[in-house]
C-alpha cells in the first residue's frame, strides 16, 4: 500500500533528519488513505419519533390496496398467458377462426368470474357478538341516504 521509497528530498531540506523525513512521510501518506466516512454500527430502536421512509419497490398502501394489486396483476398474467396461447394456436395452425379461439378461451375466464361472483353472493353475513356488563340502551337504526342534483340535497330518512 506504502511506496517504500519515499521521496523525503523536500522533508530534509526543510530541517529534518532522514528518519524524521521518513516518519513524517509515511504520517502524510495514512493520512491520504484514511477513510473520510464512519458507519454507525450501533443497533437502531425499534420505536421512535422519526417517520417512517419508503423502501424501494412498491408503494406503502393499506392492506386492502395491496390485496387489490396483487388481484390485479395475478389477473394480468393469467389473461395474457391465455391470450398468448390463443394467438399462437391461430399462428401455428395458420387456419384458426378467431371466433371459435375466443369461445373457447374466453369461456374458462367466464366461467371463472361467475363463480367468484357467486361465492361473493353466498358469503353468510357476520355474527355479531355484544358483550355488556351494567345497563345499557343499544339502538339500531338503518338510515338511507339520498344526495341527488347539481346542487346536492341529502336526504336522510329513518
Amino acid at each position: 500500500m506504502y511506496p517504500e521509497n519515499t521521496d523525503t528530498a523536500a522533508l530534509t531540506a526543510a530541517g529534518m533528519t532522514e528518519d524524521e523525513a521518513t516518519v513524517e512521510a509515511r504520517r502524510i501518506i495514512t493520512d491520504a488513505y484514511r477513510p473520510t466516512a464512519y458507519r454507525d454500527t450501533s443497533p437502531v430502536p425499534a420505536h421512535g419519533s422519526t417517520p417512517p421512509v419508503a423502501q424501494p419497490g412498491r408503494p406503502p398502501m393499506s392492506q386492502g390496496a395491496t390485496d387489490a394489486s396483487v388481484l390485479m396483476l395475478s389477473g394480468a398474467a393469467a389473461t395474457s398467458m391465455v391470450g398468448g396461447t390463443a394467438a399462437v394456436l391461430m399462428y401455428v395452425s395458420q387456419f384458426a377462426d378467431p371466433v371459435v379461439c375466443g369461445l373457447v378461451f374466453g369461456a374458462p375466464t367466464a366461467l371463472v368470474l361467475a363463480l367468484a361472483r357467486l361465492a361473493k353472493r353466498a358469503r353468510p353475513a357476520p355474527d355479531i357478538h355484544q358483550h355488556y356488563t351494567g345497563p345499557v340502551y343499544q339502538d339500531q337504526r338503518n338510515v338511507t341516504t339520498n344526495t341527488r342534483g347539481v346542487w346536492a340535497r341529502t336526504n336522510n330518512h329513518q
